[in-house]
């Protein structure tokens, strides 16, 4: 893109128009606010270019595009003196790139949380088992029957953990590989929810019907999307909209590997969005933004994704949050 003195769009190229979604003749002379979004720190690095008369590089600024998805680009701001042009900006897109190394610290830690995941529950089960037993124990020797409440609690809470316990060693069973349709499984996840929220839940079809099969375990990718949608329910507190949506995505990077297809599943809602402090730990074990949530569903979510090759990204602001899986489509 070319500016004037004053930071008005002087030219953009058809590089520029496609990456932003925009046109030159819609943007032509207006201020770079006003053409790409409130982005101050591109407008701070433009003022300084053209103040100490010296090129200028911003990295991974990012830009809200005309489809609602946000673009991560870095900028090169040089001065120059063509006419009423004063600046030239050049734009490089490095989604690929931190989507990459997003993946690469995603694997590290997901093998760290399985580790410890599994570590962990192995130490609590077996206490917990000696923790049962003695309440039981106990509970026959009380000589007031009234006393047994107390007993019970303890036994309640051992068998809560043995269950918390039983669900974190979970995701170390193998998918049991079939050809499956990804609408079936949407279907299912659709059901159960209107099931549990007859009233307050919408719930919007938005697929795609050509997609083609894929091998996969049914019941891990039915619980990978029920996590989710049934996240996105609570968040809500029953009261919203959740989106279903299917696309194909074409040469897909995944696991460094890549593919000529890959199916893309959204699930869409208009909660409150995740809050701030735990939006980049959301697939973490035992982060919940739930008073009361045990903070593993996403995670174990993310583990049956990453079995099938696949990755979940979540990107989540006010009354807008969204999970993208994706998940490859094997060549015949």
């Amino acid at each position: 893109m070319l500016l004037d003195g004053h930071f008005r769009i002087a030219y953009a190229n058809p590089a520029a128009e496609n990456l932003f979604e925009i046109s030159l003749g819609h943007i032509k002379g207006l201020g770079l606010p006003q053409a790409l979004g409130a982005v101050t720190a591109l407008t701070a690095a433009a003022e300084q270019a053209l103040g100490s008369n010296i090129s200028v590089t911003e990295h991974e600024l990012i830009f809200p595009n005309a489809s609602n998805t946000l673009l991560s680009v870095s900028c090169t701001i040089t001065p120059l003196e063509i006419d009423a042009v004063r600046l030239i900006l050049e734009f490089h897109q490095i989604d690929k790139q931190l989507k990459i190394a997003r993946e690469e610290r995603m694997l590290l830690q997901q093998q760290a949380n399985r580790e410890l995941l599994r570590n962990l529950a192995h130490e609590i089960k077996n206490p917990l088992g000696g923790l049962r037993g003695a309440a039981q124990l106990l509970e026959l020797e009380l000589p007031k029957p009234e006393l047994r409440e107390y007993t019970q609690v303890i036994i309640k809470e051992a068998d809560r953990l043995q269950s918390l316990m039983d669900r974190m060693l979970t995701p170390h069973r193998l998918p049991q590989y079939r050809l499956i349709n990804i609408h079936e499984v949407l279907e299912r996840v659709r059901s159960l929810l209107l099931a549990e929220h007859p009233q307050g839940i919408t719930m919007r079809r938005d697929y795609d019907t050509s997609l083609p099969d894929i091998s996969a375990d049914q019941e891990q990718l039915i619980q990978v999307m029920l996590n989710i949608a049934r996240n996105a329910a609570q968040a809500m507190h029953g009261q919203g909209e959740i989106t279903l949506r299917t696309r194909i995505a074409r040469q897909v990077t995944l696991a460094k590997k890549r593919y000529r297809l890959a199916l893309k599943v959204q699930i869409i809602d208009n909660g409150p969005g995740i809050p701030e402090n735990i939006r980049e730990k959301v697939f973490y074990p035992l982060v919940s933004g739930r008073e009361g949530g045990s903070g593993l569903g996403l995670t174990l979510a993310q583990t049956f994704v990453a079995q099938h090759h696949g990755s979940v990204e979540c990107d989540s602001r006010q009354g807008y949050t969204c999970f993208t899986i994706l998940l490859p489509v094997a060549e015949p």
